[in-house]
């Protein structure tokens, strides 16, 4: 069975948007607006390994919370503790997903989701994206709303960073309908020596001897 993007809308699936048709630069962005894109891209691309724990709260106000493991390129770990054992786990070729809850197993190419632009070798959300606007705080935390490049009419994401030290603290999916699932990091910070095996998520649901 295949992932829909609504049943991706969690954790690791809103953190980036894959490519759209658009130029990448909205026209109303200023000098300003574009060097904190650049900024933010740059913060991406040094996040190559990282480790933290997170809150998502989803459109009708329920909250999810678990850890997180993130190795670049094309891996990241996103385990929950409530709901307890549901699991998303990319293993830098596909996205695979496991709710225990009622024994579901689910996949989708890596390229077919928005983690694909996070999660590639190089981050440039400049070219990657199309970014719609740049908004600012007075202490220098800044966000980023953009919008997938091949499919502008599906929603859109935003990217909240604080400003000095940059991290990156939020991100929030809105989907067609203006449905909102944001994902607060309450913590992150860099990782290493990550086990291979917190990226490798087989089907449990085959039974031995299935094909």
């Amino acid at each position: 069975m295949t992932l829909s993007r609504r049943q991706l809308a969690f954790g690791a699936a809103a953190l980036s948007l894959s490519g759209l048709a658009a130029p990448a630069l909205a026209q109303t962005l200023s000098a300003e607006d574009r060097t904190l894109v650049d900024q933010a891209s740059a913060y991406l691309q040094r996040l190559t390994s990282a480790q933290g724990t997170f809150t998502e709260t989803g459109p009708g106000g329920q909250t999810h919370r678990g850890r997180f493991w993130l190795q670049r390129p094309g891996k990241m770990r996103f385990e929950y503790t409530t709901p307890e054992g549901l699991l998303v786990v990319s293993d830098g070729n596909n996205v695979s997903r496991y709710d225990p809850r009622i024994n579901t197993f689910r996949q989708v190419p890596l390229g077919q989701t928005p983690l694909s632009t996070f999660l590639s070798r190089n981050v440039r959300l400049a070219e990657d994206v199309r970014v719609d606007r740049v908004t600012r705080s007075r202490n220098g935390a800044f966000a980023i709303v953009a919008r997938d490049r091949r499919r502008p009419n599906e929603g859109s994401a935003v990217l909240a960073f604080a400003g000095s030290p940059m991290r990156l603290q939020e991100w929030t999916l809105i989907d067609a309908q203006g449905q909102r699932t944001r994902v607060q990091l309450n913590t992150l910070q860099p990782a290493s020596g990550l086990a291979s095996s917190l990226f490798v998520l087989r089907d449990p649901t085959r039974r031995p001897g299935r094909s």
